[in-house]
C-alpha cells in the first residue's frame, strides 16, 4: 500500500505560491571579510660590489711594492751608483786643477763653492790623487773630500780641516780609522806640495788634542750604517808652512759635521712631481701615442734621469759625512 501523497492543491499555500503575493527574498550571504593589506616587501640591501675588497688589497700591495722598490733603489744608488757620479766629477776636476797648477792660477785663498783647491794622497788607505773641493755641504761632499772654508788650505799656516764621506759617493774616508801614527798624508795646492804625519786620533765625544800649530785634520762619520758622531785624524805638518792669505769666509750651518742640507727639499719635491707626471703620462697616454715597445723605449731614459735626480736630491738631505 503506497503512502498517501498530497497534490499541489492540497498543500498549504506559500506566499510565493499565492497569486499576486510578494515573492520571498532570496537568502543572502554575508560579505567575505576584506583581506588586510599585505605588508610591503622589505627591499634587500644591495650587496657590496664583488671584488671591491680585493681591488683595495691589490692597490695597497702595489703601492707598498712600489715604495719598497724605490727605497731599495735609493740604497743601491747610495752604495753603488753614487760612486760613479763622484768618480766622473773627480776625473773632470782633476784635469781642471792640473791645468790651473800648470798656469799658476790655482786658488790659494777664498774659492768658489765646489771649486777644486787641493789634491791629497794617503797611501796607507789607498787614497790617491783625490781632488779636494772648497765647501763641506752635502752637495759639496758629493764631489769628493771638502775643505772647510773657514780654515787654512792644506800646507798653509794654521789648522786645515777636510771632511769626506764614509759610505756613499765614492766613500773617500771609508778606511780613515785604519790610519796609524806615523802614516803620511800628501797635499798639493797652488802653493806647492806638503807632507803631514799622523800623530793624534779623536772623535766627536773626545776631540783630538794636538798642540801642533800647523796641522791637517781629517773628519768623517763614525759608522757604516747609523751615524751618530764623527771620528777624526790629526796630522802635523812636516817642514815649513806656507803663507796664509787669510780672509776666509765664515761657515754656515750646513758646513758643520753631520749637517743636512734642507735647502734641497724643494728640488726633491720638484723632481718627484716631474717623475710622477712622467709615469702618469706613460700609463694614460703613452700607449695611445706609440706602440707598447716604442712607448717604453721613449720613456725609459726619461724616467731613469728623473729617478736619478730624485735620488740625488734625497741624498743631499742625509748627513753630509754619510
Amino acid at each position: 500500500m503506497s503512502a498517501p501523497t498530497l497534490d499541489k492543491a492540497d498543500r498549504p499555500a506559500d506566499d510565493g505560491d499565492v497569486p499576486g503575493g510578494t515573492p520571498a527574498p532570496p537568502p543572502t550571504t554575508p560579505p567575505a571579510p576584506r583581506p588586510a593589506p599585505a605588508a610591503a616587501p622589505r627591499r634587500p640591501r644591495a650587496p657590496a660590489p664583488a671584488g671591491r675588497g680585493r681591488n683595495a688589497l691589490v692597490r695597497t700591495a702595489t703601492a707598498t711594492t712600489l715604495l719598497g722598490f724605490l727605497l731599495v733603489g735609493f740604497v743601491f744608488y747610495l752604495l753603488a751608483l753614487s760612486g760613479l757620479q763622484e768618480g766622473h766629477f773627480q776625473s773632470s776636476a782633476y784635469r781642471t786643477f792640473q791645468n790651473q797648477l800648470a798656469e799658476a792660477v790655482a786658488p790659494t785663498g777664498t774659492a768658489p763653492d765646489g771649486a777644486p783647491v787641493a789634491v791629497i794622497e794617503i797611501p796607507a788607505i789607498g787614497l790617491r790623487q783625490t781632488v779636494v773641493v772648497d765647501g763641506t755641504t752635502g752637495r759639496d761632499l758629493m764631489r769628493g773630500p771638502g775643505h772647510r772654508r773657514d780654515t787654512a788650505l792644506p800646507g798653509q799656516t794654521g789648522v786645515s780641516v777636510v771632511y769626506a764621506r764614509r759610505n756613499s759617493f765614492g766613500a773617500p774616508f771609508a778606511d780613515l780609522a785604519r790610519l796609524r801614527v806615523g802614516d803620511k798624508i800628501y797635499a798639493t795646492t797652488g802653493q806647492g806640495r806638503s807632507v803631514y804625519t799622523v800623530n793624534v786620533y779623536g772623535s766627536s765625544a773626545h776631540p783630538a788634542v794636538d798642540p801642533s800649530p800647523d796641522r791637517l785634520v781629517l773628519v768623517t762619520a763614525d759608522s757604516d750604517w747609523i751615524t751618530t758622531g764623527t771620528i777624526s785624524v790629526s796630522a802635523r805638518l812636516d817642514g815649513t808652512a806656507m803663507a796664509n792669505p787669510g780672509g776666509r769666509p765664515g761657515t754656515v750651518p750646513t758646513d758643520q759635521a753631520l749637517a743636512s742640507d734642507t735647502a734641497g727639499l724643494p728640488a726633491l719635491q720638484l723632481w718627484a712631481l716631474a717623475l710622477l707626471a712622467a709615469v702618469t703620462l706613460l700609463v694614460l697616454r703613452g700607449r695611445q701615442w706609440w706602440p707598447k715597445g716604442a712607448a717604453y723605449l721613449v720613456f725609459t731614459p726619461v724616467l731613469g734621469l728623473l729617478l736619478w735626480s730624485v735620488y740625488e736630491s734625497a741624498a743631499a738631505l742625509l748627513p753630509n759625512l754619510y
